[in-house]
This record gives C-alpha cells, sequence and structure tokens, in this order.
C-alpha cells in the first residue's frame, strides 16, 4: 500500500547472530520507546505508545532473514498500525476528491467563468496533500527510516582491528 516500505539488502553476518544482537533491544526515535522481539522466526519491533497522549502515526516492522551459503539476505517490511491508518486514508480521499471534483468541473462544466472555482480546487488539493506528505516524511516516514538503519547498524559485521 501507499504507507508500507520495504527494504532488502545482503550481509556476511549469519541470522542467528544478527537475531541475538536485536532481540530485546529497544530502540528510542524521538522520545518513541520501540520493542524488539522475536515471533515466528522473524523479528517484530513494535512502538510502547501507551504512554502517549497526543496523536502519532507509528510503524510495525517486521524483519525476515533468509540465509543462502554465507550470505544472509535481511527483508525489512514496515507498514503502519491499523488504528493509525484512519487519519491519514481520510486526508488522502479528501486530496483525490478535491482534485477529481475540480478535474471534472474543467472538464464537463462549460459555462463562462467557471475556471475561477476549478483551479483553487486543484490548488487547495495539492497545497493539502504537500503539507500532509511532508508531515508524514518528518514523523512517520523518519521512524520507519531510522528504525531500518538500526537494523542495518546491527547487522553489520564487527570490524577488525590490524595492528602495524
Amino acid at each position: 500500500m501507499l504507507f508500507s516500505r520495504h527494504s532488502r539488502y545482503s550481509t556476511h553476518t549469519p541470522a542467528e547472530e544478527i537475531k541475538k544482537r536485536l532481540i530485546g533491544q529497544h530502540v528510542k526515535i524521538h522520545d518513541m520507546d520501540f520493542e524488539i522481539f522475536d515471533k515466528d522466526g522473524m523479528l517484530k519491533i513494535i512502538p510502547h505508545a501507551e504512554q502517549i497522549t497526543y496523536i502519532k502515526t507509528l510503524p510495525i516492522t517486521h524483519v525476515e532473514f533468509r540465509g543462502q551459503g554465507n550470505t544472509t539476505n535481511v527483508h525489512i517490511t514496515s507498514k503502519m498500525r491499523k488504528i493509525d491508518k484512519g487519519g491519514p486514508l481520510i486526508v488522502l480521499f479528501f486530496c483525490v476528491f478535491l482534485f477529481v471534483a475540480a478535474l471534472f468541473m474543467l472538464a464537463y462544466i462549460k459555462e463562462e467563468g467557471f475556471e475561477i472555482y476549478a483551479y483553487p480546487l486543484i490548488g487547495a488539493s495539492v497545497l493539502v496533500f504537500l503539507i500532509f506528505w511532508l508531515k508524514l516524511e518528518s514523523g512517520y516516514f523518519d521512524y520507519v527510516r531510522k528504525i531500518r538503519k538500526f537494523v542495518k547498524d546491527a547487522s553489520k559485521e564487527p570490524s577488525i582491528a590490524v595492528a602495524h
């Protein structure tokens, strides 16, 4: 869907080692605590939103591991919590409705001067969508990016120091 994000990468670190590094950890992003636990062979990263009194759109992230020879393929999937989907979907449908209504006005209503109503509707729909998307980028998608970075950092091989 529109709010889901997928990421795949390969690493030489074994899946069990990555799981050991991550299970039981807590990730703190923007004063929000995310807990990592194992369920059915995949890792789940769930936000602790019980203490939040204001509205936040938060992701639930699944991390799957598939070993192939000496590499591990990691698949990270982040999606919006079901309880959080309502607000963004309403804003999205509102923007689409305004845009389609304005296009309908331009295409089918041929009265003189009716464009004066259609163009502001198009502008309003684009403006509301841009503000909505920028808020998602600074909130929800920022959580997704930082969780993905945390998992990637945990799956990196420890560097070996070479003495001269």
